[in-house]
């Protein structure tokens, strides 16, 4: 029975069983990753190149789109690699680095996206104070305890999870490392450690959670008090396109994780990691552009600059 200090790699998950699927599945994760590079590329560089977009929102914006391309970055080119290559492992350092920058991103995007929400509850219940409460320095610590958030936790997880001696094989049933597989394959006296982590995890998520209810609620409410019809357009539009963000987030990966152990299959568990690993970070660009004066207008601007100065 092999343990944590054999093994050298891990297996991980097929995406197909035939050759031909195996690159079409290359070719489709390869689009949806030039998709999100593209999107949340573009993103960044309007937001970083524009004055007019030097706000708070923007400015969370910017991170959001960072942590998407950390995050997408970290789990589709190993598959694509296996797809096209026709292999399944992973080795043991690699699936190390995997899951701490994986859980990093995903953390600290959760942390973001609640400090979001308190920008939109300032911007539209305290608008007065936005000034002094949204300040230069105020959205710098905001965004630097989101990372560090996320560096906390992702360390906290992986010392605890590849700590535990590994009795069930090597075979991860996921396209990438995640928490619950690694835990299938450890002994099943030894992660009580784990457990305590995920609980402490738990809790800080559901208060996240909470704060954000809370925010949106506060908002929803000022929003329809305000007398002019005008108003209350512009300020949902500023909020929905993060309200969507969050929901896409939020259902992806409580389903993920939460999801009853009667109705898992290898099948259902790759769709749904598929759906909160890959999907938020390629549509969040396209939410919060679409509907996005600004940030349409913006690209423009870069695009008929990038135009201009072609040869």
């Amino acid at each position: 029975m092999p343990n944590s200090s054999s093994i050298s790699e891990f297996l991980l998950l097929l995406l197909a069983d035939t050759r031909q699927l195996q690159l079409l599945h290359f070719w489709l994760l390869l689009g949806i990753y030039l998709a999100a590079l593209l999107g949340n590329g573009l993103i960044s560089t309007a937001v970083a190149c524009d004055r007019r977009l030097h706000t708070p929102m923007y400015f969370f914006l910017l991170n959001l789109a960072l942590l998407d391309l950390g995050c997408i970055s970290t789990t589709l080119p190993k598959a694509m690699a296996n797809a096209l290559w026709d292999t399944r492992a992973i080795s043991y350092a690699g699936c190390a680095a995997q899951f701490v920058f994986f859980l990093f991103f995903m953390s600290a995007e959760f942390s973001l996206l609640t400090i979001m929400s308190y920008d939109r509850y300032v911007a539209i219940c305290k608008p007065l104070h936005y000034g002094t409460l949204m300040d230069s320095r105020a959205c710098a610590t905001m965004a630097a305890a989101a990372w560090g958030a996320g560096v906390l936790n992702s360390l906290l997880h992986t010392a605890s999870t590849f700590s535990l001696p590994l009795c069930q094989g090597n075979v991860v049933n996921q396209f990438f490392c995640e928490i619950p597989q690694i835990l299938k394959l450890s002994c099943s006296a030894s992660y009580l450690r784990e457990v305590v982590v995920l609980l402490f995890s738990v809790i800080l998520v559901f208060g996240c959670f909470v704060f954000i209810v809370v925010s949106y609620v506060q908002i929803f409410l000022a929003v329809l008090r305000m007398p002019s019809e005008q108003g209350r357009h512009k300020a949902f539009s500023t909020c929905l396109p993060h309200l969507a963000v969050v929901s896409l987030f939020l259902s992806t990966a409580f389903f993920a994780h939460l999801k009853p152990p009667s109705i898992s299959s290898p099948l259902l568990d790759l769709t749904v990691a598929l759906l909160y690993a890959v999907v938020p970070p390629t549509l969040n660009p396209i939410i919060y552009s679409m509907r996005n004066r600004e940030i349409m207008h913006s690209l423009r601007k870069l695009l008929q600059y990038a135009l201009f100065q072609l040869p």
